[in-house]
């Protein structure tokens, strides 16, 4: 069974509600009533939905993902099942506890709107599908833009980002953004320069940076809630606010340095 460990404080923060599960566990299933999230400080989680035969996995999360938070921002039953793959640290955050963990970690809060970003998305293009309209539902989720410099570049793109240390390149997309950071199974995003396998510290943000081609030149900008900042040839970047790279520039994700080549 789950193990939960209360630090004894006078003022609790988030981190001091832990949950200690083990291999096997069930942190919640499908239908309960929920009122907390969780945020994993170790190990993995596994969410899925139905039971037995029917069981439906839908993401294995890991150290720094989230869980849950539909409960709790809506007070509705679960919507699928948590599971421990393995042993796993949780905190348990619950309403009074929620204000200052976004208050100290803001990149969990973008994270929660990209996901609900992205499922509005999804429900619209299902419901232009189901009725057969050509545009977007709601007025408030633009229609896809096409970009018409990057269909000349496609299956064309030579543009790298270099790894010395690890010796891996990892490839531009061929159309005209690509984004930098680590594999998001919370909001089912993934990065087109994923530096999952270099970034061992988890310095780097989930979504970090964008690299965008215009016009024959390349820019650098870090995205909104990124932690540890975006860096081209030693100097940080302001968010939003995009730095020109050359050929030979180096640029740091947290503490990833990666070199920018282009032919």
């Amino acid at each position: 069974m789950a193990k939960v460990v209360f630090k004894s404080t006078s003022n609790r923060t988030p981190e001091d509600f832990t949950l200690e599960v083990s291999e096997g566990d069930h942190i919640f299933r499908e239908g309960d009533l929920g009122t907390e999230m969780f945020l994993i400080q170790d190990g993995q989680i596994e969410i899925y939905t139905g039971s037995g035969k029917q069981e439906k996995p839908l993401a294995i999360l890991e150290r720094g993902d989230f869980f849950g938070e539909m409960s709790l921002l809506e007070d509705l039953p679960r919507s699928a099942s948590a599971r421990a793959v393995s042993e796993a640290r949780l905190v348990r955050i619950n309403g009074s506890t929620f204000t200052q963990m976004l208050q100290t970690n803001p990149e969990i809060a973008v994270r929660m709107m990209r996901k609900l970003s992205r499922r509005i998305r999804e429900t619209d293009a299902m419901l232009r599908e189901a009725l057969g309209h050509s545009g977007p539902i709601h007025p408030e989720v633009p229609p896809m833009e096409v970009d018409a410099e990057a269909t000349t570049v496609a299956e064309r793109a030579t543009e790298v980002l270099k790894h010395e240390e690890s010796g891996l390149v990892f490839p531009l997309a061929a159309s005209s953004e690509t984004t930098i950071g680590r594999r998001d199974p919370v909001t089912g995003i993934y990065p087109d320069v994923d530096l999952t396998p270099v970034d061992h510290q988890r310095s780097i943000s989930r979504r970090h940076a964008k690299v965008y081609r215009r016009s024959g030149k390349f820019f650098v900008s870090e995205e909104i809630g990124t932690m540890n900042g975006t860096f081209v040839n030693g100097e940080r970047l302001e968010t939003g606010k995009p730095a020109e790279v050359k050929s030979g520039d180096e640029v740091r994700c947290g503490v990833i340095n990666l070199f920018f080549q282009a032919d």
